[in-house]
């Protein structure tokens, strides 16, 4: 494990422990629990990969996916996956608008 996947692995473990906190706290809102739920699935899965020795492996080709990637979304399964990254980034405004 590199310093960077270290640093993943320990800030795992940490969103683990608050997710889990916020699932015991009773006066979170009824929809959230789904999505919490989800994430703690997610970090649960990242975490084993790193007890196992695969984290950072693509599940459908085994390719390395570049630390970058895994840095922004250290749950990331597939290099397939990481193409949908960008409908989470803004487009910049075009100044011919303007």
């Amino acid at each position: 494990m590199n310093a960077t996947q270290e640093k993943l692995f320990l800030e795992l473990r940490q969103t683990r422990k608050e997710i889990e906190h916020s699932l015991r706290n009773k006066k979170r809102q009824e929809w959230l629990t789904s999505i919490l739920e989800e994430e703690l699935a997610d970090i649960n899965t990242a975490i084993h990969k790193f007890e196992a020795g695969n984290f950072g492996h693509c599940e459908i080709s085994g390719e390395l996916i570049p630390d970058d990637l895994l840095s922004m979304i250290p749950t990331l399964k597939s290099l397939e996956d990481s193409q949908y990254l960008q409908t989470y980034y803004k487009k910049t405004i075009s100044t011919s608008f303007l």
